[in-house]
C-alpha cells in the first residue's frame, strides 16, 4: 500500500474469474480457472491439509519449530510418514507447499490427483526446477479460526518467505500470515456491519475475517501482485467465505490504489488496516521498485501512519470505527503519545495502545533481519548506518509500536481520548474486550452524573491483593488485578478498596460512597464526588461492571448493610 504520486488516480481491480479488469501478473497465482481451483480445494481437503492435520503429522516439537521458521524438524517428520498412504499423501503436500521442497510430477499427481501437476502449473503454483522436478512458487498453508457457526478452515497463498528461498526478498513480496496481521485480527473489535474496508489487504487475511460479520467488504492495495494473491485466496475458499464464485463482487470488491484514494467519497462502518508502517530511510532518487511493498509506504519517518490517522475520519460513517497497527517516532525528551495525539482530527474519538518501544538500533536490526538483508554484509552495514542517520536527523530517541482505535461518534456515544502503554501480555483475542470497554464508556456517557444511582458489581476475573509489613496493622499496598482482557492492575486507596468490596449489586454507588463518607467522617461533597469518579474509572477499565439486575448478590456486604457493616470491610 505504498503511497502513490500526488494526483495519481486510483485504479479498480475487480474480483471476477471470468473477465478481470486487471489480469493477474504472470508471477502471481492465476484465479481464472474455476475448475482447477475447485479441484485443488478438493485435493487439499482430501489430503487432510488442515491446521490440525499438519500439527498431528509433524508432532508438537517439529510443528513449534516450523512456527519459528525452522524447517529441518518438519523435513525429518515428513520423511517418517510411514506406510500409511494418507499420511504419506499429506507429507508430500506439506513438503511441497510449506517446506518448499521440489517433487516430481508423479509425486504431485499422487498427492493431488484432481488438480495434478499440470493444474498446478496452469495455476502458477509450481514451476520446473533445474533438476527436472517441480518447485512450489508460493507458500500455501492451512488457516483456521473459531467462528460463530463453527470453525472456519481456509488455505492461504502468499510469497515464499526467507526460510523457504535463498537471497533477499523481492521488493514486491506478498507477505503471508505474519505476526502483525495476526495481531490485527486479534485486536479488531468485531460487530455486524453493512460495509467494511480492508486497507492494504496483502494476501487478504483481514478481508477473510471481515466477511464473517460484514455484508460487503472492499479490500485495497497498491500492489497488483497482492490483489492477485487475495483474489486467488478468495476464490479458492469461496464456499467457506460465503462467496458466490460466479458473482464474488456481491460480497467483496478489490481495488488497486494508494492509501484512501480508491475509496474517496465513500463511507464505511468498519475500517481495518495493517499498513506498510515500517519507518525506512529515504534515499535520493530511489524508485518504488527498490522498496519492500509489504512494509514500506514510501514516505519519510512515520508519515504513512500519521496520514492514515488524519484521513480515516473522511471514510467513517457515523458510529463507524477504524483499527490499525502502526509505528511512531518518539522525540528525545517527549512522552510517546504527544505526536500521535496531534494526528487525530477534531471530531474523532481515539484510543491508542502502545505495546512496545525500541531504540533506533533495535529497530534497524529487526527490519534488516526481516527481509534477510544480513545475507549481503556490505549492504547490511550501509543500511544499518542509514537507519541510525535517518532517526538522528529527526531527533528520534525511540520508536513505538501499537494499535490505534478511532471512531466517528454518533448521538449518545462517549467521547474517548485515551492513550495508554500496556507492555505486558494481554488475553487474546483482545478485540472482544476492547469492544466491551467501549461499550462501558458509552454506558458511562449515557449515565452521566447519574452513576450515583447505579448498582455495580465486581467483574468475575478481578482479584484483590494486599501487602503489608510484618506486624503492621493495615496493608501498605492494595491492588486490584484483572485475570483476563487487558489484565490491568489498579493501585487503590483504603477508601476505594472499601467501596469495591461493597459493590455486590445491592447498594447503589451513591449509597456506598455516602456510607463510607459517614464512617470516615468525610461527608463533604468533594470526597463523595472523588470516590464516584474513581468508581467510574474502574467501570471503564472493567474492574466494576453494571449489575445485571437488582437483588443479585455476588459476595461482599449483605443487602441490609449499614455504615457500621462497612467498617468491617
Amino acid at each position: 500500500m505504498r503511497a502513490a504520486p500526488a494526483g495519481a488516480p486510483p485504479r479498480l481491480s475487480r474480483v471476477n474469474s471470468a473477465e478481470p479488469v486487471h489480469p493477474a501478473p504472470l508471477d502471481a497465482p492465476a484465479s481464472d480457472r474455476p475448475a482447477l481451483l475447485r479441484a485443488l480445494a478438493t485435493d487439499l481437503a482430501a489430503a487432510g491439509f488442515t491446521v490440525d492435520g499438519v500439527a498431528d503429522l509433524l508432532g508438537p516439537s517439529a510443528h513449534a519449530a516450523l512456527a519459528r521458521d525452522q524447517i529441518v524438524p518438519a523435513l525429518l517428520a515428513t520423511a517418517r510418514s510411514g506406510d500409511d498412504p494418507r499420511r504419506a499423501r499429506l507429507a508430500a503436500v506439506v513438503r511441497f507447499f510449506l517446506l518448499a521442497r521440489p517433487l516430481t510430477g508423479g509425486e504431485l499427481d499422487g498427492a493431488l490427483p484432481a488438480v495434478r501437476a499440470e493444474g498446478l502449473l496452469a495455476l502458477r503454483l509450481a514451476a520446473p526446477d533445474d533438476g527436472g522436478r517441480l518447485a512450489s512458487t508460493v507458500d500455501l498453508r492451512p488457516y483456521a479460526w473459531d467462528a460463530a457457526a463453527g470453525q472456519t478452515e481456509l488455505w492461504v497463498a502468499s510469497d515464499l518467505a526467507a526460510h523457504q528461498r535463498p537471497g533477499v526478498l523481492r521488493a514486491d513480496h506478498v507477505l503471508g500470515i505474519g505476526h502483525a496481521s495476526a495481531t490485527l485480527v486479534q485486536t479488531t473489535a468485531r460487530r455486524p456491519v453493512a460495509r467494511a474496508l480492508d486497507l492494504g489487504t496483502g494476501c487478504g487475511i483481514q478481508a477473510f475475517h471481515l466477511l464473517e460479520h460484514a455484508e460487503h467488504v472492499v479490500a485495497t492495495d497498491v500492489s497488483e501482485r497482492a490483489l492477485a494473491f487475495t483474489r486467488f485466496n478468495l476464490l479458492l475458499n469461496a464456499p467457506s467465505l460465503g462467496i458466490d464464485p460466479e458473482d464474488p463482487e456481491g460480497r467483496v470488491e478489490l481495488r488497486l490504489g494508494s492509501l484512501l484514494e480508491p475509496v474517496a467519497g465513500e463511507r464505511f462502518d468498519l475500517v481495518v488496516s495493517n499498513p506498510p508502517f515500517v519507518i525506512t530511510p529515504r534515499t535520493a532518487g530511489e524508485s518504488a521498485e527498490e522498496q519492500f511493498t509489504y512494509r514500506d509506504g514510501g514516505l519519510p519517518g512515520d508519515r504513512i501512519v500519521a496520514d492514515l490517522v488524519a484521513g480515516l475520519g473522511g471514510v467513517l460513517a457515523e458510529g463507524g470505527t477504524a483499527q490499525l497497527l502502526g509505528n511512531w517516532e518518539i522525540p528525545e525528551g517527549a512522552a510517546w503519545h504527544e505526536r500521535v495525539r496531534r494526528w487525530v482530527p477534531e471530531g474523532l474519538d481515539a484510543w491508542v495502545l502502545q505495546r512496545e518501544e525500541l531504540t533506533p538500533e533495535q529497530y534497524a536490526e529487526t527490519w534488516l533481519a526481516d527481509a534477510s538483508q544480513q545475507r549481503d554484509p556490505a549492504a547490511y552495514e550501509a543500511s544499518y548506518a542509514a537507519y541510525l542517520a535517518d532517526f538522528a536527523a529527526r531527533g528520534t530517541a525511540a520508536i513505538g509500536f501499537g494499535a490505534v482505535w478511532l471512531r466517528r461518534p454518533g448521538p449518545g456515544q462517549a467521547r474517548l481520548d485515551r492513550f495508554e502503554e500496556l507492555t505486558h501480555p494481554l488475553e487474546q483475542p483482545i478485540g472482544p474486550h476492547w469492544a466491551a470497554a467501549v461499550g462501558r464508556a458509552d454506558w458511562l456517557a449515557a449515565v452521566g452524573d447519574g452513576i450515583a444511582g447505579q448498582r455495580l458489581t465486581v467483574a468475575d476475573d478481578v482479584t484483590e491483593e494486599r501487602h503489608q509489613r510484618p506486624g503492621a496493622e493495615h496493608p501498605g499496598v492494595i491492588l486490584l488485578r484483572q485475570g483476563s482482557g487487558f489484565r490491568r492492575t489498579n493501585l487503590m486507596s483504603t477508601e476505594l478498596a472499601g467501596f469495591v468490596s461493597a459493590c455486590d449489586g445491592e447498594l447503589t454507588a451513591g449509597q456506598i460512597a455516602s456510607a463510607l463518607g459517614a464512617l470516615l467522617g468525610r461527608d463533604d461533597d468533594g470526597f463523595r464526588a472523588g470516590l464516584l469518579g474513581e468508581a467510574a474509572n474502574l467501570v471503564l477499565d472493567g474492574f466494576l461492571i453494571p449489575a445485571a439486575r437488582e437483588g443479585t448478590a455476588r459476595g461482599g456486604v449483605a443487602p441490609d448493610s449499614t455504615a457500621a457493616d462497612l467498617a468491617q470491610l
